[in-house]
């Protein structure tokens, strides 16, 4: 609904005010896009003819007109339905499918019959003044006026764009060969300034993103506004750096202690594991993170271990634990649910005590009457292992005999399944299996397995799956827990800390966002001219590198990056802003805060505290060099690098500027004590 009022109701006091339309703004975009090329040019062509001439209400005109912009639209999108395909492309010509199109048009006018495209009972033509006039006027025209009108009126005035040579050339257009080449002049001239105009507005899409984390908090909405209107967008890189700086916005404010629950939905929203129709859901209801928590697990296993893995697994422990500090008429019911994902989490990230901690809150509860979502599902569960592995296998191979020779299709949809109470026993026993093994203490496993037992005799309903891990309680359970390489694949030591683990996070987020900066870099380089600028597209990985300690790749980045830059006639920048404080070293940090506190007006990007690639890699360079301990020899050379790179940067480039004095001083004192030694 659109608060838009009727044309002859615009005059009324009230309607003016309260009218509404319906819009079917979001279904024609749909539909435009799915248009071939030439439609869209043919589109196109019409709107700026109609606006041109002064036959729509959009231009200006002083007199009420029948025809709008839309009435255009609604045009091509019944022409697009009702035309075959061949209509548009045999014996192609534009000029001539523009003149049958206003045709048309001239036809709906005169007979006032123009039906909404969505709504055929809705007329969009009524009879107001100058109809009749309109309509004449489209019908008057032929392929050889507009043919001379778009010549005249559109071609020459977008030859007023290029270079003085191309606009020369529409001073005599008398013949079709004269106008071919002034055409052709145009067209070249575009197609070769069209990667520059591309790289600029990249450039300006790039600041607006950073100035938008610097200016606004981010929010579930706009962070899913974002993402899928850059993803209708042609230039991929752009969701790639959105995702990039907002995953380094989320680490930052980690880092600085200004976490919340709405950045948990955002992180959640950036890797697809959130949607906007969730947000109209109760924000801290107990169900609803609950369902988010069971939808990242569903994720984290059917996936590899990765990085990417290991955060969804803390944004599912997150959610988890939402649910439990929920209090609200379900927070009883899933309590013991959550309490033993939770474990199973732990346990998939090598955190053992602070699983059974959480077993030990199912397993010590006295009554689970309250307790209605205690099912443990199969296809939510990380490797366990084997015992459990064979147990699903057991029971697909039982809801197959049942299915396939019984006829129980009903009987058998909950067959991959546990009882929630039955599995927190089994997987607190192999827990404590594991903590006795590695610690050399007595645990009262036996004590475990007589409490399932009794648990076992006394529940209303067994699924097949309980039946089965009850069964392997009693057997080799603790030497096929400790022989489970999974146990031992993260191999982190045992934290009492439930909550989310927020310095960590704020780590793991830092790689996924450099491997998107880095791709970002590559689509960026494969698309910009060559000879209009240099770019290189590790400078994120050397500066990942060497905050991680791995300075012999730094310094193998950053060398090759140099020798590529150094007498590059153009080059790219890295920015400042606080979203990247992450990656940065804390010298530059240190002088990027300075510079800022001397210049607030300064947006961070562009000015005196912008970092070229050029100085970011020597700088770099030179630190590696530092602390690998580098020859007399390597040192010189960087020097001389250096030299090159400051005469190449002006001198408000002040923290180019200041950082290459830094890394000289540095190097040259270095110099110093090894010459004197």
């Amino acid at each position: 609904m659109v608060g838009v009022a009727h044309r002859r109701c615009r005059q009324h006091e009230w309607m003016s005010k309260h009218q509404h339309r319906l819009s079917f703004s979001r279904e024609e975009i749909v539909l435009m896009n799915s248009w071939m090329p030439l439609q869209q040019i043919v589109y196109h062509m019409l709107r700026f003819f109609m606006k041109t001439k002064r036959l729509t209400d959009g231009a200006d005109n002083s007199e009420r007109v029948a025809v709008s912009n839309y009435h255009i639209k609604t045009l091509m999108l019944w022409t697009s339905e009702l035309k075959p395909r061949s209509w548009w492309t045999e014996s192609l010509n534009l000029v001539r499918i523009c003149v049958k199109l206003l045709h048309t048009l001239s036809v709906c006018l005169t007979d006032t019959c123009c039906p909404h495209y969505f709504i055929n009972s809705c007329n969009l033509v009524d009879s107001l003044l100058s109809v009749g006039t309109v309509a004449s006027e489209l019908m008057s025209i032929d392929e050889a006026y507009l043919s001379t009108w778009f010549v005249y009126e559109y071609i020459a005035k977008c030859s007023q764009l290029c270079p003085a040579p191309v606009r020369q050339l529409f001073d005599d257009v008398s013949t079709i060969i004269k106008l071919q080449n002034a055409v052709s002049a145009i067209v070249e001239f575009r197609v070769n300034s069209s990667l520059i105009d591309l790289y600029y507005a990249v450039n300006f899409a790039e600041v607006n993103i950073l100035t938008m984390f610097s200016c606004y908090c981010l929010s579930v909405r706009s962070c899913f506004c974002w993402m899928s209107e850059l993803t209708k967008c042609d230039i991929l890189r752009l969701s790639l750096y959105f995702s990039a700086v907002a995953l380094l916005y989320v680490a930052y404010k980690m880092s600085t202690n200004d976490f919340n629950e709405n950045l948990l939905d955002v992180l959640a929203t950036i890797l697809g594991q959130f949607n906007e129709t969730q947000r109209r859901f109760k924000h801290r209801c107990s169900v609803m993170s609950l369902s988010k928590a069971a939808k990242l697990m569903k994720v984290v296993a059917n996936k590899l271990f990765s990085t990417v893995l290991l955060i969804e697994i803390e944004l599912a422990k997150a959610y988890l634990h939402r649910a439990l500090r929920c209090k609200d008429s379900d927070s009883d019911s899933i309590y013991c649910l959550a309490n033993v994902y939770l474990a199973v989490l732990y346990y998939a990230t090598g955190q053992y005590q602070t699983a059974i901690d959480h077993c030990a809150l199912v397993t010590r509860s006295q009554d689970h009457s309250q307790c209605s979502s205690h099912v443990i599902q199969e296809e939510l569960l990380p490797k366990v292992d084997d015992n459990i592995d064979n147990i699903l296998g057991l029971t697909v191979f039982y809801k197959y005999v049942l299915s396939a020779t019984l006829d129980q299709q009903q009987q058998t949809q909950y067959v991959s399944v546990f009882t929630t109470e039955i599995f927190a026993y089994y997987l607190n026993c192999g827990l404590l299996s594991v903590t006795q093994c590695r610690l050399g203490t007595q645990m009262p496993i036996s004590y475990m397995r007589q409490r399932c037992a009794k648990y076992v005799s006394e529940i209303n309903q067994l699924f097949i799956g309980d039946v089965l891990v009850f069964k392997s309680l009693n057997g080799a359970l603790q030497q096929s827990i400790i022989d489970n390489p999974q146990w031992s694949k993260c191999g982190r030591s045992s934290v009492s800390d439930s909550e989310l683990n927020t310095p960590e996070l704020s780590e793991l987020l830092q790689q996924p966002a450099v491997e998107h900066l880095t791709k970002f870099r590559q689509l960026e380089a494969r698309c910009v001219a060559s000879n209009f600028t240099t770019i290189v597209i590790r400078d994120f990985d050397a500066l990942y590198a060497y905050k991680h300690g791995d300075y012999q790749r730094c310094l193998q980045l950053s060398t090759q990056n140099v020798r590529t830059l150094l007498y590059a006639e153009f080059m790219r920048s890295v920015p400042t802003f606080s979203q990247f404080i992450e990656l940065l070293d804390d010298d530059i940090v240190s002088l990027t805060t300075l510079l800022k506190i001397a210049y607030p007006k300064c947006t961070g990007w562009f000015d005196n505290i912008s970092i070229s690639q050029l100085t970011l890699s020597l700088y770099l360079m030179t630190q590696c060099q530092l602390k690998l301990r580098h020859s007399v020899t390597s040192l010189t050379q960087t020097l001389d690098y250096i030299k090159v790179a400051d005469r190449r940067h002006p001198a408000e480039c002040t923290l180019n500027q200041l950082t290459l004095k830094f890394a000289e001083c540095k190097a040259t004192t270095r110099l110093r004590r090894l010459l004197s030694n």
